[in-house]
């Protein structure tokens, strides 16, 4: 990837030992938008259905939300987390990137029950719909900060 501007296309994840939130954002544009929740199980992430987004959406770059305490120390999770950054590295040869999640899944609850009181969201709210969600926030405050370079 040049150095001459933000990638075109990045993919986001939320961490999570039984869900992880994906979003697909823009560089050039800044936005984001949340995309689907894949499982985590004991076995691992699946693998499979990381490829076929990774496959589909072509990005330059992933972002991963970084779990850590309020205080910002690390956190079991965290160095679950780290793994599955390294892990992405080394099947798709891609820069991986960290962002901080801390607060985002409450952000996430809240943007979502935003939309579900204004009607642009029937569907009762799932735990999947929030990783999701999750991701794009995590996506959409890396693009921001990496907008001028």
């Amino acid at each position: 990837m040049p150095d001459s501007g933000p990638p075109d296309v990045v993919l986001g994840f939320d961490f999570g030992m039984r869900r992880i939130g994906v979003a697909v954002g823009s560089g050039v544009s800044g936005s984001a938008q949340a995309l689907t929740t894949l499982h985590h199980s004991g076995d691992g992430p699946d693998w499979a259905a990381v490829r076929r987004l990774v496959g589909e959406w072509r990005p330059q770059a992933l972002v991963v939300g970084l779990p850590l305490l309020e205080s910002g120390e690390e956190q079991p999770i965290t160095g679950h987390a780290r793994w599955f950054m390294r892990e992405l590295g080394a099947q798709f040869n891609l820069p991986i990137h960290q962002a901080d999640e801390r607060f985002t899944s409450t952000e996430a609850l809240a943007r979502l029950r935003t939309e579900r009181a204004s009607g642009a969201r029937r569907k009762r709210l799932s735990k999947g719909d929030t990783d999701a969600m999750a991701a794009q926030i995590i996506l959409e405050t890396w693009l921001i900060s990496h907008r001028d370079g």
